[in-house]
């Protein structure tokens, strides 16, 4: 155990040190990187250790919206703003700022639907998404009081297989991808319902997909006739992310939308992975044309938490009741001057719209690895810049996303056996063509 002395001792940690240093009281089991903060640029993410530099289509867990080191956030300027932000650390929810009304009017002007009035603000998708159950309870209970209920009623959940709601408290009765990440823990035993996910092309599996479809409708009718008044939410991811880049039929989205309203359910899109422009509109679930009663946000807004309806007004809502949903820090200020600057360049670059058009061509370049690699790459699909294709196991992805670290490229896997693209919302063509280059080789070596 090493001792720091003195006022003015420094902690200097040297690169090829960092991950034995950390590793020394933490599990290390992410990328064998260490992050150069200070000489990464945008899509391109360098080893402090040797100078390495590769080509990320990950961006942090699809947090990055602009990539790293945006230039519109380097200047001496933003740095400054930024910097008094971060040296103290204020508890937002009792104690407001200038920065913090600032982030507020961002997010009015760029990201929040005139539907969804209400806002509480966290850190952490897990528990925006825990608190969007919260606020689906204590909605759910009132109302059933309101029609003469002697008890509370309303506290189940219904969701789908291979959904990624979290690791806390309430989400981990919902998650249900890696076993790992629940097993042991106490959990509900809430409506799991089937998964009609779309398998590409739609057009030669639409048999298979409706009938999918259906037999999610029975389910969750059956779930809904069996616990009548006791269901409180229905929450969904509008793409399904960590369980396998699984999309929806809009037309599936949309009967959620409608079961929901007809049987007083609260509809929850979680979108902390797809939202903030990554599938080529701001919100992933207006590419089915509805509007849910609560969306979940966090990764590239930084700030995590929660939009809702004026349908909470009906009751004395967590909205409204101190202290019935709180956190210490509600959101970090640091974040929300990040967030606020991220959310003024995707607007002013038009990066929402590049999601949708640069996603194309990436969906068109994936296509044609599919093409070239009729037995092996399947399943080629997207949404935007939230792009996944399919191997033939997980033995087989394993060697795929190794080969293509080795040659310089940073994609990870999801699901049982599929590969997913998180890059910037300003990525490039030309980016996007060298990035299917290593790809290709990296298949090449591995199939």
């Amino acid at each position: 155990m090493a001792h720091i002395t003195g006022a003015g001792s420094d902690i200097h940690v040297e690169p090829k040190q960092v991950l034995d240093t950390i590793g020394r009281h933490m599990l290390v089991d992410g990328f064998p990187i260490v992050v150069d903060l200070e000489n990464s640029q945008g899509v391109r993410l360098k080893d402090k250790r040797d100078g390495r530099t590769y080509l990320d289509f990950f961006q942090f867990f699809a947090s990055l919206p602009v990539g790293i080191n945006h230039p519109k956030l380097t200047d001496p300027v933003f740095r400054a703003k930024i910097a008094a932000a971060a040296v103290n650390k204020p508890s937002n929810s009792d104690f407001y700022s200038q920065q913090m009304a600032e982030f507020v009017e961002a997010m009015d002007r760029f990201a929040i639907p005139g539907e969804l009035p209400h806002m509480f603000l966290i850190e952490g998708g897990a528990l925006a998404v825990e608190n969007a159950l919260k606020a689906a309870f204590d909605w759910k209970v009132q109302k059933n009081y309101q029609r003469g209920a002697t008890k509370d009623t309303g506290q189940q959940v219904i969701h789908f297989r291979e959904a990624f709601h979290g690791r806390s408290g309430y989400t981990m009765s919902l998650t249900n991808t890696d076993p790992v990440k629940i097993k042991y823990y106490p959990k509900f035993n809430w409506p799991r319902i089937t998964n009609p996910r779309v398998i590409f092309p739609l057009d030669k599996h639409m048999d298979e997909v409706l009938a999918a479809e259906e037999k999610a409708k029975r389910e969750i009718k059956e779930a809904i006739q069996k616990h009548r008044n006791d269901i409180a939410a229905l929450i969904i991811e509008p793409v399904q992310g960590e369980g396998g880049d699984n999309h929806f039929r809009p037309e599936f989205l949309r009967f959620l939308r409608e079961i929901t309203e007809e049987n007083e359910i609260i509809f929850v899109a979680d979108e902390v992975q797809t939202g903030a422009g990554l599938t080529g509109k701001f919100w992933a679930i207006e590419h089915a044309g509805v509007m849910p009663d609560v969306i979940a946000f966090g990764k590239k807004l930084q700030v995590c938490g929660i939009l809702a309806s004026k349908k909470f007004d009906d009751v004395d809502s967590v909205f409204k009741v101190p202290s019935r949903i709180n956190s210490t820090w509600g959101g970090n200020l640091t974040d929300m001057v990040r967030s606020t600057r991220y959310l003024q360049v995707t607007d002013e670059d038009g990066l929402v719209e590049n999601a949708r058009e640069t996603g194309g061509y990436l969906q068109e370049r994936l296509h044609g690895l599919r093409d070239k690699y009729p037995a092996k790459v399947t399943n080629s699909r997207g949404a935007g810049l939230m792009c996944a294709f399919d191997l033939p196991d997980a033995e087989t992805r394993s060697k795929v996303l190794g080969k293509a670290r080795e040659l310089g490229l940073l994609i990870v896997g999801c699901g049982e056996r599929s590969v997913r693209f998180r890059p910037p919302l300003n990525l490039t063509r030309a980016e996007v063509d060298e990035g299917i280059e290593i790809l290709d080789r990296a298949l090449g070596a591995a199939l």
